[in-house]
């Protein structure tokens, strides 16, 4: 069986279901089912080093694995500790050395770069910002000089890095995972039913202009998910548009899939920041899982995506262009709905965290022949 290494500078809190958890755990499985034996390193910088030590012994002594696959965190490598000091300066780079010396190629899925916009500049105070852009370039440098290839949610977010890699790029979003699935038939006298799974602060994910929209027109209906907290802090944006036809809810898992299963139509109507020109969130890929038509908005990496592989609409974030599409979707949704279902299969299937795992393996190990 062929090997290979996984490695997260972090602790997986399998626990949690934030996207930067379920991520990992995922992709995990994609490498499993693509028929691969999975070495991962995760944990703190002490549990890290011990598997590490491990690992190069193994090495050392005629293991042959055929890639490492690493995804960065969110903070800067060297900080993800829980004190956020840079305890283990050498570890995680040095062990990526390490690798290359042994020719063993190396590939870095690079999440996130919120550090570089304006949410993070307001939100950290100005001394923890310095010291942190200082390790953010640390990385950017030391993939510079070990990585073969680099992965990215979009190739949009390429533009964002201040630092030529001078890597090939290959995105690499999210992938579906697999549901029961139970459609309902949408009868023509029946509101259409929207939903709505995300945050709701006005920096990053103001979704106003769709919930007034639908509060206007009595032929659709919006269920709002978000975590209580999040609601909090910000309903005093929507509490005025709440009526029997547009709820919020607080529902995870199976509760979600029940919600989500009754809806015809997923909404990612967010106003769109230049944060949106390449994010790719994982909402996205989780509605297509459930096989429904997603609305989206113009000139960002979800609304081309959605375009490109016929899954759903775009429209422009303002008032009446909302207000159009929604006269649009009210007159052809049941007439377009089977064309749209044979497209999500479509691009279910092609997106699916095997087909992620494949598009690693592909890119980072050529078999011998």
């Amino acid at each position: 069986m062929n090997k290979c290494i996984i490695y997260y500078p972090f602790k997986i809190n399998r626990d949690h279901p934030s996207a930067s958890n379920i991520r990992p755990v995922n992709i995990i499985k994609g490498f499993e089912d693509a028929g691969y034996e999975v070495s991962i390193i995760e944990g703190n910088g002490k549990e890290r080093k011990n598997i590490i030590n491990k690992i190069k012994t193994e090495i050392s002594n005629g293991e042959k694995y055929d890639f490492v696959y690493m995804e960065s965190s969110t903070e800067p490598t060297l900080l993800t500790e829980s004190h956020h000091l840079p305890t283990h300066p050498f570890l995680d780079f040095g062990f990526l050395k390490f690798c290359k010396k042994h020719n063993i190629k190396i590939g870095v899925f690079y999440r996130d770069i919120h550090w570089r916009f304006d949410q993070y500049k307001k939100n950290v105070p100005f001394m923890k910002k310095m010291v942190a852009y200082t390790f953010y370039y640390y990385d950017l440098i030391k993939y510079r000089n070990i990585i073969d290839v680099l992965y990215l949610p979009s190739e949009e977010m390429e533009k964002y890095i201040p630092l030529n890699l001078k890597k090939p790029v290959i995105p690499l979003p999210s992938g579906c995972e697999q549901k029961l699935l139970d459609n309902r038939d949408l009868k023509k006298d029946s509101a259409i039913k929207l939903l709505y799974v995300g945050g709701l602060s006005k920096e990053l994910y103001n979704i106003e202009m769709i919930v007034k929209a639908i509060y206007e027109n009595e032929k659709f209906e919006l269920d709002i998910c978000c975590r209580p907290d999040d609601w909090e802090a910000n309903k005093d944006y929507y509490q005025q548009y709440l009526n029997n036809r547009i709820r919020v809810i607080h529902k995870s898992g199976s509760e979600l899939d029940k919600k989500a299963l009754n809806a015809d139509i997923f909404s990612l109507v967010i106003e769109p920041t230049s944060y949106w020109e390449f994010a790719m969130p994982m909402k996205l890929f989780s509605y297509i899982s459930y096989r429904k038509p997603i609305l989206g908005i113009n000139n960002t990496a979800c609304g081309k995506f959605i375009i490109n592989n016929g899954i759903g609409y775009t429209t422009e974030y303002n008032f009446e262009s909302i207000k159009s599409i929604l006269n649009y979707l009210e007159k052809n949704y049941l007439i377009e709905y089977n064309g749209k279902l044979k497209n999500l299969e479509v691009a279910y299937n092609k997106n699916t965290w095997k087909a992620r795992a494949s598009a690693v393996i592909n890119s980072l190990y050529q078999k011998q022949t």
